[in-house]
């Protein structure tokens, strides 16, 4: 069977702003059928980003604190709540055509998406899981990668484009750096975690992404191509 060629890319850095504005380009040209569906993968300087549930009272710094530790603050188009990225981190935006009919399954996307992490967990060792009533992936009662996405209707075709997607907490202490200035999610009863902290072995951010590629090509039927 010939899979659909999904492009990925790997950024050691990028700014928040600068991706965001390259998740919109790319979503416009997926709508008008001017390029084949993407996986950016990357990681952020220190970000808080606040989705469209817009609750201010989870950020629990001040702006002068915010400025004094370099965090800067986005209000954002995905679903969900405030969350952090920041080196250590790796972040993934799928951007994928998602059709009508038997082929459109919103929440299906984001449970596969969930799916893809679990799955990659369980590559070493590690039992991860889902909690109903929230989104995300969770080893015990810590939360491991968040996700947060938006479907943006098409206006040159049937169906929607995927933008944003998921963080997975790779470094150890990460938890410490930036979720101690918000409630992360607006989630007060459980923690955060790290792949470090769960594994006690040392991984870099690039290596992960490399590793979690195949996982991603598999569960959404796609041949991955990489690119600079």
């Amino acid at each position: 069977m010939n899979r659909q060629l999904l492009e990925v890319s790997y950024t050691p850095m990028m700014a928040y702003g600068e991706a965001w504005d390259l998740q919109k380009e790319i979503v416009g040209q997926l709508d008008a059928g001017e390029r084949r569906e993407t996986l950016l993968l990357l990681q952020h300087p220190p970000t808080y980003t606040i989705g469209s549930q817009r609750h201010p009272e989870h950020l629990l710094l001040s702006p002068e604190e915010l400025e004094r530790r370099g965090i800067a603050v986005f209000q954002i188009d995905r679903g969900g709540d405030i969350t952090y990225h920041g080196p250590g981190q790796l972040v993934g935006y799928p951007l994928l055509v998602l059709g009508y009919g038997k082929d459109l399954d919103l929440h299906g996307y984001l449970r596969r998406l969930e799916q893809v992490i679990i799955d990659y967990l369980a590559g070493l060792g590690i039992e991860g899981s889902r909690k109903p009533e929230y989104t995300g992936v969770w080893v015990g009662e810590s939360k491991i990668a968040a996700i947060g996405v938006k479907f943006n209707r098409c206006r040159h075709r049937k169906g929607f484009v995927t933008s944003h997607g998921f963080a997975f907490n790779i470094k150890s202490g990460i938890q410490n750096e930036g979720f101690g200035g918000i409630i992360p999610c607006g989630i007060q009863e459980y923690g955060v975690t790290s792949l470090e902290d769960c594994t006690q072995q040392s991984f870099t951010v690039e290596q992960v992404a490399k590793g979690i590629i195949p996982y991603f090509a598999e569960l959404f039927e796609y041949e991955p191509v990489l690119t600079e």
